[in-house]
Formats: structure tokens, C-alpha cells, sequence
């Protein structure tokens, strides 16, 4: 499925979960597979494109709402949360999502956003402890 997410010309333009920090994304493609490049100030993060409709069928199977559990790579993921899901060996790419070395956390951070743009989920806007839903 093809979404409409911008260029790097004309990159969407989101929010984090808690509205507090601005960031970009936008599509193009590495190693002939289409990826999402979300760019928050100087750092560029990569995801595998097909997260989107991964994530999409994974919530609409879960049927309620799902804590994000952002976190770096360095750290562990909290059970049970999108963040989780996406580095997990059970997920349909059978890991990560983060496609860079080092920067492939904060799938639950800047993944949700995007999917609520798009209209596939509904994502919660409060200081902490954000959730999502399929819609």
C-alpha cells in the first residue's frame, strides 16, 4: 500500500506524542526498498516502509489501545508496547524496524504520529504514558 507522506523537499511535518517537539518524514529509497526517513534537528532516523501496514494489522488484531513505550536502542523496551513490537523477533520483518545502527529506536515515538496523519490509528496527546489504537 502506497500512503502519502512527502518528499524530502516537502516533508510531512509532525509532532511527537506529547505535541512537544517538531519533527519531518518523508519517503525515498535504500537498497532498491522503500524506507521513511524521519528527520528530528540534525539527526536522520531510517525505518523499513513496510512498518506501516505491520503496525496497522498488528493494532487492528490487538482491537484496543496499545501503550508506545518509546525508547532508545540502547535501551529495552517495556513488554507489551508498540516499541516493543517493533524490534521484536515475532514481528513480520523479524526485528527491528530502525533501519540505522545505533538510531533504530523510537519506533513508538515517531512511527504513531505519522500513522495518525494517515488516518490508520488514533494516538493519545498526553506528557506521558501515550497510547494508539487502529481506526
Amino acid at each position: 500500500m502506497s500512503y502519502k507522506i512527502g518528499t524530502k523537499e516537502k516533508p510531512l511535518k509532525l509532532k511527537t506524542p506529547p505535541l512537544t517537539s517538531e519533527y519531518t518524514m518523508h519517503t525515498d529509497e535504500k537498497d532498491g526498498k522503500p524506507i521513511l526517513v524521519c528527520t528530528v534537528g540534525k539527526t536522520v532516523l531510517h525505518y523499513d516502509y513496510q512498518c506501516l501496514s505491520d503496525l496497522h494489522a498488528m493494532l487492528k488484531k490487538h482491537g484496543d489501545w496499545m501503550e508506545l513505550g518509546s525508547a532508545d536502542e540502547q535501551k529495552p523496551a517495556k513488554e507489551g508496547t508498540v516499541e516493543a513490537w517493533g524490534r521484536s523477533p515475532k514481528n513480520p520483518v523479524g526485528g527491528w524496524y530502525g533501519l540505522k545502527k545505533g538510531l533504530r529506536g523510537r519506533f513508538g515515538m515517531y512511527i504513531p504520529p505519522l500513522m495518525e496523519a494517515l488516518e490508520l490509528a488514533e494516538v493519545t496527546h498526553d506528557a506521558k504514558g501515550n497510547k494508539m489504537k487502529a481506526k
